[in-house]
């Protein structure tokens, strides 16, 4: 099984796009989350959980989140909370 809880600050402006002939993805949203000095992780979302981060998301927001890894050391994101 591959869960992973994170906590962390938004270290970039978050990246928003269009997924073309795709039929399981319509949109991504990208950016990076600084989980400790020395830990930075490209953070992943798809369709509906894409669209919220681009519109809620901006950089210095501290934030929770459940999702998993992938096999690029990427977080695939699944839930967030703002803290």
């Amino acid at each position: 099984m591959n869960i992973c809880f994170l906590m962390g600050k938004i270290i970039s402006d978050v990246e928003f796009k269009f997924i073309i002939n795709d039929k399981k993805y319509n949109s991504i949203s990208i950016f990076k989350l600084k989980i400790d000095e020395n830990c930075i992780l490209t953070i992943k979302s798809y369709n509906e959980m894409a669209d919220y981060c681009y519109k809620n998301l901006i950089k210095s927001n501290y934030i929770a989140i459940y999702g998993k890894i992938n096999s690029k050391m990427e977080v695939i994101l699944r839930d967030l909370t703002l803290i």
